[in-house]
């Protein structure tokens, strides 16, 4: 179905809307970036109190909007953005919980709290991908995640690492459930990017989810609020200079 804009969730215009946009789950945290990291934004939606903002970063047109939880409200924002506003890449931004315990995956036992993760696949409990009938999980898009590796190498950053995410319908897992992902290969668990890397496949676009670890559920562990955002704007501003470059190859 074509899908027609304004949208019962976007206000916009279409030309409001940047190609590159990130979406923060939290819609305060779309405007703290347009206040705190983006030059000359204007807000292009408050439906819903989802707030999307356009401005400027490093000289490249760059927009952020909030996509709400769950695959559900990912999946309705980020299809409008794609098919609506003909946006052509979006990187989700958001935070992370890593899976380390005694039994856990060698690669789970590596994540520390603070550390960025990139998803570059998706394992998933969701329904959405039995709903849309999905031969094989959707995954992150190769240029965008060239793009992350390569500015990855460039800071030299040991903190940035790449694998897969779990994407789970369940905020409130039961242990037993987390100890059995945390067997897998997988960095964290989150609630959305699932839908975003299937509605990017469908759209033939691009899509990209970096998250901050913020919690160790299975050990009762999570980043103290007062240092919090300090933490998630390093995934900010890594995720802004990704759009940068991205923007660059677009031009």
């Amino acid at each position: 179905m074509k899908i027609s804009v304004p949208t019962p969730h976007n206000e916009a215009k279409y030309g409001d809307i940047a190609k590159t946009v990130l979406m923060p789950g939290d819609p305060l945290r779309a405007k703290y970036i347009a206040e705190n990291f983006l030059e000359n934004a204007k807000l292009y939606n408050s439906v819903r109190g989802m707030y999307g903002y356009t401005g400027t970063y490093k000289g490249y047109k760059i927009s952020v909007q909030g996509s709400g939880m769950g695959v559900p409200s990912m999946a309705i924002y980020s299809k409008e953005l794609f098919e609506g506003y003909d946006v052509e890449n979006i990187i989700r931004i958001g935070s992370v919980g890593s899976l380390d315990n005694e039994n856990a995956s060698d690669i789970s036992k590596n994540i520390n709290l603070g550390d960025i993760l990139v998803a570059t696949e998706v394992e998933t409990d969701s329904n959405y991908i039995v709903e849309n009938e999905y031969d094989v999980y959707p995954s992150a898009s190769e240029e965008l995640l060239d793009i992350a590796k390569i500015k990855a190498v460039s800071t030299n950053a040991k903190n940035i690492k790449f694998g897969t995410i779990y994407t789970s319908d369940t905020f409130y897992m039961e242990p037993r459930l987390l100890e059995d992902i945390s067997k897998k290969d997988i960095l964290g668990v989150e609630m959305e990017t699932l839908g975003l890397y299937a509605n990017a496949q469908v759209a033939q676009k691009n899509a990209l989810a970096i998250f901050t670890v913020t919690d160790k559920p299975l050990k009762g562990e999570s980043v103290p609020a007062t240092s919090r955002q300090t933490g998630l704007n390093d995934m900010i501003k890594f995720a802004l200079d990704i759009a940068v470059e991205i923007e660059k190859e677009r031009k």
